[in-house]
């Protein structure tokens, strides 16, 4: 399968080597240009693109760069391609770490609903609860105990039933975490981010979660600061 990045950071250089090991023909791009990838796609065999390249890929595409320039890309990003690509989308909104105010989301706009009027395209949320680590360490076989379980959120179920395809390929279970209006239940403070959970466990804990935003995720007059010192 032809697979698109844009972004190459932890979870993208992650994906990047997860889904090359797979065997899929990975497309990867950054801010920076395809130029700066090069050790990236020497060490993966992926191919260092534009993110307009990226975009036109394949069948997916994963949008994981950080969710305060997710405005920054192209509004035309998307023109001319197929109508089913998947896209998926791993961010987190971090304002007073990193993102600062975005405006849409302090209003009460889920995180992905906001990527998708970015976009202009549906998305599939996904990979956003799992840190790169256990992401790059932790895959075991099908069926293994302990397997790791993640999440995916989206209103198109066999968008849906793609991505849940590849979490199994890269050694963990994926778990439908029902329409793209519940992923809050996999957003940053709920019970299912950063816990490493199997899939019996987290579908527990995403029925545990609150859609309340806790005054420690929203942004400040002062945000962003780092994730040293939140502002």
């Amino acid at each position: 399968m032809k697979i698109g990045i844009i972004g190459a950071g932890q979870i993208g250089g992650t994906l990047t080597r997860l889904l090359s090991r797979a065997g899929h023909e990975v497309f990867v791009a950054n801010s920076r240009g395809p130029q700066t990838l090069a050790e990236l796609a020497a060490e993966t065999g992926a191919k260092a693109v534009t993110a307009r390249e990226a975009a036109h890929a394949g069948s997916i595409v994963v949008v994981t760069i950080q969710q305060g320039r997710v405005h920054e890309l192209a509004k035309d990003l998307f023109d001319g391609a197929s109508d089913d690509v998947v896209i998926v989308d791993t961010n987190n909104y971090y304002p007073r770490e990193r993102d600062g105010r975005i405006d849409g989301i302090e209003q009460g706009m889920l995180e992905s609903r906001w990527v998708e009027q970015q976009l202009g395209r549906s998305v599939v949320k996904a990979f956003n609860n799992i840190n790169w680590v256990p992401l790059l360490n932790e895959g075991k076989p099908k069926g293994a105990t302990g397997r790791i379980a993640l999440p995916v959120a989206g209103d198109d179920a066999k968008a849906k039933a793609i991505v849940i395809g590849l979490i199994d390929e890269i050694g963990f279970d994926g778990v439908d975490a029902g329409p793209l209006d519940e992923s809050w239940r996999q957003q940053p403070d709920t019970p299912v981010y950063g816990t490493n959970l199997d899939a019996e466990r987290l579908k527990q804990a995403l029925q545990q979660a609150s859609p309340e935003r806790e005054p420690k995720w929203r942004a400040t007059p002062n945000s962003p600061g780092n994730f040293e010192t939140p502002a």
